[in-house]
């Protein structure tokens, strides 16, 4: 394939407006790429309307399977004033591919992708399969990893690689911390202002439990060498219903990122120690709920699949990557819960734009990462 046409694909996908949603244009985009080829196993997993998830085989199934992944959801684009280029342009410029997506992730999907279509044009003769596992949903809670991994697509792998970005792709991710985001709900009864004790301040009860939670959760406080401290950080709030009036209700979303020293069940344990400890008393009504929680990664540096991608690495960047931790979570936390024994890696082209206006990607990254994920899948099964 041409350079100028896995430019295309790119801005292709970018073009497609997957924010947080309609994910299934994406998946139809990418099966389309490969409806020439025969022998292709293709599979739709869907999560729900226009939401699915796509699971794309090629190779010889009596052998191993190393697995590829990347999310095609992106984030809202923001104020469009404050882009150079319409955000969903994929406008190509100074060597650089700019819109949402360009860094996170639509180029690591599209570069996972075109490795899987060349090697289908070269007609290599693999002694294994590679997998393509594209997932709806990773920036609102990696629900689509979670389902493709309940229903077995990333069971026994022999490896898998993220395609997440890493910084100009000079990082490569063997650890990561995991995350749990939760919600506290509190109950009170409404009241004039005026005659506060014919009420119950659910306002006043949420903020004892928030105190209680940042205490109790401080004595996690252990430093990971790579990753860092455990952060507990209140990111939204909301509650009452007026200036004059005792709120009947308020809550608050807490974000908590984890370390390996530290599984998640001690972090619920606190928090529903809290809750039963407040909710014993007179006048409290506190709820909890988690929204899609994941372990922290586990993982070292001389794993045979970090060892094998660092040795490719070199062979196509000309220079070893950095081996490293991430202080956020991805879709490898739901896949390696999968049956079988494997690491996995997040390396991929991008930028430090995700998320930000004229997010972008540089052209000769994106298809230098083109060349490591298809090399570094031969050497697995190839």
């Amino acid at each position: 394939m041409n350079k100028n046409s896995k430019i295309e694909i790119l801005q292709k996908m970018i073009q497609i407006q997957s924010v947080n949603d309609h994910e299934a244009n994406v998946a139809d985009y990418i099966i389309s790429l490969f409806a020439p080829y025969p022998d292709v196993q293709i599979k739709k997993v869907e999560y729900g309307p226009g939401r699915d998830n796509l699971v794309i085989t090629i190779g010889d199934p009596n052998g191993p399977i190393f697995g590829l992944s990347g999310h095609m959801d992106v984030v809202a684009a923001g104020n469009e004033g404050d882009w150079d280029e319409p955000p969903f342009s994929g406008a190509l410029k100074d060597g650089r591919v700019f819109g949402r997506g360009a860094s996170d992730m639509k180029s690591g999907l599209a570069a996972v992708v075109i490795a899987m279509l060349e090697l289908l044009e070269a007609k290599t003769k693999l002694s294994g399969q590679v997998r393509l596992l594209a997932t709806v949903g990773e920036e609102t809670g990696e629900y689509g990893a979670a389902q493709l991994t309940k229903a077995g697509y990333a069971d026994n792998l022999t490896g898998l690689v993220i395609a997440e970005p890493s910084t100009d792709m000079k990082d490569m991710v063997y650890t990561a911390r995991g995350v749990i985001d939760y919600e506290v709900t509190s109950t009170g009864k409404g009241a004039h202002s005026a005659r506060p004790w014919l009420g119950i301040n659910a306002i006043d009860n949420l903020w004892d439990y928030y105190h209680l939670a940042k205490e109790r959760l401080s004595k996690f406080d252990h430093k990971d060498q790579i990753l860092g401290h455990v952060t507990h950080e209140i990111t939204k709030i909301s509650g009452g219903e007026q200036v004059n009036s005792i709120p009947a209700q308020a809550k608050y979303m807490g974000n908590i990122r984890t370390i390996p020293e530290y599984p998640n069940k001690l972090f619920y344990a606190e928090l529903e120690s809290v809750l039963d400890e407040l909710n014993a008393k007179e006048g409290y009504d506190l709820s909890l709920r988690y929204s899609f929680p994941e372990e922290a990664i586990i993982g070292t540096k001389d794993t045979p699949l970090a060892k094998t991608a660092a040795g490719v690495y070199q062979d196509v960047f000309g220079h070893t990557p950095n081996l490293a931790g991430s202080l956020g979570a991805n879709d490898g936390a739901e896949f390696l819960q999968a049956q079988g024994d494997f690491n996995s890696l997040v390396c991929g082209p991008g930028s430090d734009s995700s998320h930000q206006a004229n997010e972008y990607v540089d052209v000769d990254i994106y298809l230098k990462a083109i060349e490591f994920y298809k090399k570094l899948a031969l050497q697995f099964v190839g």
